[in-house]
């Protein structure tokens, strides 16, 4: 699936992602600079993405109790904005999709921490 990642500086770099991988995992593997702080536990809002296109992001399933609370925090929010962590590639809607990078992050991790999958 061909996403586009506009990164901080404007710049826009279109990558193939796998189906069944998220959005963070894809940006990491194509080396984009989307932080992912807690390792996709969902423990942080640093993966935060701004869909471009409003009608994409009215396909993606709802965001769960525990993203929206971590989007609150997140630096940027707007009506498109997801987790990176939480947005899993699927045929349809989402092939060709633009994602744009805000341009900071609210990173509370303390150093030294290793966060558990749940």
């Amino acid at each position: 699936i061909e996403v586009t990642f506009v990164e901080r500086d404007g710049e826009r770099r279109a990558v193939r992602g796998l189906i069944g991988e998220n959005l963070l995992e894809t940006a990491h593997r194509h080396d984009v600079e989307l932080e992912g702080a807690c390792e996709g536990s969902l423990a942080c809002s640093t993966c935060h993405v701004v869909f471009e296109d409003e009608k994409v992001f009215e396909t993606l399933p709802e965001a769960c109790d525990d993203e929206n609370d971590m989007l609150d925090l997140a630096y940027g929010l707007t009506a498109t904005s997801r987790l990176g962590c939480q947005v899993t590639l699927e045929r349809g809607a989402l092939e060709g999709c633009v994602v744009i990078l805000p341009r900071a992050t609210r990173n509370f991790a303390v150093d030294g921490f290793v966060p558990k999958p749940h």
